[in-house]
């Protein structure tokens, strides 16, 4: 656990909660603040007394002074449902910082500050190397509590990684599924049963870098569509995208050296030159010259499809940060997801 948390942190965050954007009501006592009124040391409200009312909660000052019987009304808390869903696809298994471990930690931070304030926690791990895998997805049903934070952390490294070992900024498991001609068909197929089997008022995170490509069809649209559009349907939750993209997806010039380590040689980046590209989701490959004006296209290509992901989300009530994944955690959660209404 201490691999996916560091102690430090998780102790800031005892003192935050996962930030909704309406007043649920859950299914279990918690510590979210209910629309609905029950027993709670929080006072609300008084109401006349009906027969069949509990006559412990008879204001008996207030009779004396108007010699009517009233009613306390003390505002219930209850749990708020958090549910992470996690792309673990072969494409996210890239970049430098890997993208995969980020949103590990991340998941695994996002969560505790769930269970420390005893709302229910489920995860959806899509395309990862589970054993249990089911439809493409690896599910941990809905926990809660403090005492969970381990079995919490133990799922997350089963199903986003299994046995690995780290080679070129990728973490290599001979476990993990092989590529896969259809990833786009996969992601909505698993956000298909998300959504069909929603756990509840709440909040949804996705993470994930959105890099699927486009759906086979009449009218192509981003492979990212369909899922989230059924995402965007679960009405009973509060839905937030954080789309984590390497530096060096964001700014090829950026990307490091398989054998420098740096991301220029000289002044001159080290991603220039006759290459051979392997989509990692497809498998398919293609040769390219990349030049100073190429990478300049591919800079402004890349910030369309991250604006154009952005619009697709805010029209649809799905809220959309671009997280690179050399953001420091600490920072991320404390100051970035806070100011954006995720945490409070």
């Amino acid at each position: 656990m201490a691999d996916l948390i560091d102690p430090d942190l998780a102790a800031r965050l005892d003192a935050l909660d996962v930030r909704s954007r309406k007043v649920f009501a859950g299914k279990l006592q918690g510590e979210r603040r209910s629309k609905r009124r029950g027993k709670s040391v929080d006072f609300d409200d008084y109401r006349e007394y009906v027969p069949g009312d509990d006559l412990r909660h008879l204001d008996w000052n207030v009779f004396a002074r108007l010699d009517r019987f009233f009613i306390k009304v003390f505002q219930e808390e209850e749990d708020l449902a958090l549910h992470l869903v996690i792309d673990a696809s072969e494409s996210m298994n890239a970049g430098v910082p890997n993208k995969l471990l980020f949103a590990a930690r991340l998941a695994m931070a996002l969560g505790y500050v769930g269970l420390v304030n005893n709302n229910r926690v489920a995860v959806s791990v899509l395309g990862g190397p589970g054993p249990r895998r089911s439809a493409g997805m690896e599910r941990l049903e809905a926990v809660r509590g403090r005492r969970n934070v381990p079995r919490l952390a133990q799922f997350l490294t089963d199903a986003m990684f299994g046995t690995v070992r780290e080679e070129s900024g990728a973490l290599i498991d001979a476990d993990r599924p092989t590529a896969t001609a259809q990833p786009a068909v996969e992601f909505a197929a698993a956000c298909r049963l998300i959504a069909a089997a929603p756990l509840g008022k709440g909040v949804t995170l996705v993470l994930s870098d959105l890099l699927l490509p486009p759906l086979p069809g009449p009218k192509p649209e981003a492979g990212y569509c369909a899922g989230l559009r059924l995402l965007a349907g679960l009405t009973s939750s509060d839905v937030h995208l954080l789309q984590i993209l390497s530096p060096g997806e964001i700014d090829p010039a950026a990307e490091r050296s398989s054998l420098s380590g740096d991301s220029t040689d000289g002044g001159v980046p080290a991603i220039l030159g006759d290459l051979r590209l392997t989509d990692a989701e497809t498998g398919r490959t293609a040769e390219v010259t990349v030049t100073l004006a190429l990478l300049e296209r591919y800079r402004v290509a890349a910030r369309r499809y991250v604006d154009d992901a952005r619009a697709f989300c805010l029209a649809r009530g799905i809220s959309h940060a671009l997280t690179p994944s050399d953001s420091p955690i600490n920072a991320l959660l404390l100051d970035e997801l806070r100011r954006r209404g995720v945490l409070a």
